[in-house]
């Protein structure tokens, strides 16, 4: 899976997000309850996880995300991205300013081990 390369380089923290429901519009926070703060080692290694998704065709779901993630720069606002994660229908879908169009949406093999240990990261933060 793509990430917007600079905008990695630049995330100091990821804010993990259990999802409560679908944002009004796209391009609007995922609502939800923040349920875990990373930095250092543990930011690194979710982002590398989520570099390493294989691409997957889309299956369909209606798209019912389960977890987010708000990565941040060192002034913490506004963030760099968020992308919101279903792992039904393997899509992703981002947005923030520093996503091009071309990455907004994006579809990822959820069955993989990537996918899996990206998923136990997310319930290892909200038990």
């Amino acid at each position: 899976m793509q990430l917007p390369a600079e905008a990695v380089a630049a995330t100091a923290l990821i804010e993990v997000v259990r999802i409560s429901a679908l944002p009004a519009e796209r391009g609007v926070a995922y609502p939800g309850r923040a349920v875990a703060h990373w930095t250092g080692s543990k930011a690194a290694e979710a982002l590398t996880l989520i570099e390493n998704l294989p691409s997957s065709e889309q299956h369909r779901c209606g798209f019912w995300p389960g977890w987010s993630i708000r990565a941040y720069e060192e002034s913490l606002d506004p963030p760099l991205f968020e992308a919101a994660f279903c792992f039904t229908c393997h899509e992703v879908r981002m947005h923030g300013t520093a996503v091009p169009p071309a990455l907004a949406t994006q579809f990822f093999n959820a069955d993989t081990p990537p996918a899996q240990a990206l998923l136990t990261l997310f319930r290892t933060a909200a038990p």
